[in-house]
């Protein structure tokens, strides 16, 4: 386990590989903090890695299995002692009509945009929890807040995604946990590029 002064926060972020997630690594890390990088492929974290070696921890984790979820969170807390900000950031986007869109895809947002951001805060929440401190940071979307054409069921996942953290919120502003949901607006990161389309009819 590598010691944790008391000005360096541990970051948890996942999604960390690129785009939004990616800008928040790099952010924290050039803030003197400590970060545990999460995603499906680390490769693009390698170079970060290089430069800084004592404080990035980068690991592969799909968000959509629990039992790795847990794995992963408790390596993170072995590794550097503590989390102090978790950020569930990772996300996809399928877009298509209520009508064309698949049982497949649809699981599929439903299973990375609330289910792994679930799993995510059942694995954190006790090490939190036994801290009394920590944030919980939930990159939801404009997409929480009003839905359109082509995009009910991605909506859909971030509507759950702000049910449960509004409720988690409470739940764990007893024990000293803050929680905070950032509703991003459109800009172009990875999450558009690797955006899929389901089979119009």
């Amino acid at each position: 386990m590598i010691p944790n002064s008391e000005n360096k926060r541990v970051w948890f972020i996942t999604g960390a590989s690129k785009g939004l997630g990616y800008a928040f690594t790099c952010a924290a890390l050039k803030a003197g903090d400590k970060v545990v990088a999460v995603a499906r492929t680390i490769d693009n974290l390698a170079k970060l890695e290089e430069t800084y070696q004592e404080s990035l921890l980068p690991l592969n984790l799909d968000v959509t299995d629990r039992e790795a979820v847990f794995s992963t969170v408790e390596t993170a807390v072995k590794h550097f002692g503590r989390l102090d900000i978790v950020v569930n950031n990772a996300g996809i986007m399928t877009m298509g009509m209520i009508e064309e869109l698949n049982e497949s895809d649809a699981r599929k947002l439903m299973d990375t945009n609330f289910f792994g951001a679930l799993w995510v805060c059942q694995a954190v929440m006790p090490y939190l929890r036994s801290q009394r401190s920590g944030h919980i940071i939930q990159i939801t979307s404009i997409g929480a807040i009003i839905s359109g054409p082509m995009s009910g069921i991605y909506s859909a996942s971030k509507f759950a995604l702000e049910g449960m953290s509004e409720a988690l919120a409470k739940e764990a502003e007893h024990f000293g946990v803050k929680l905070t949901m950032v509703e991003p607006g459109g800009y172009w990161t990875d999450l558009y590029t690797s955006m899929s389309y389901s089979n119009p009819l």
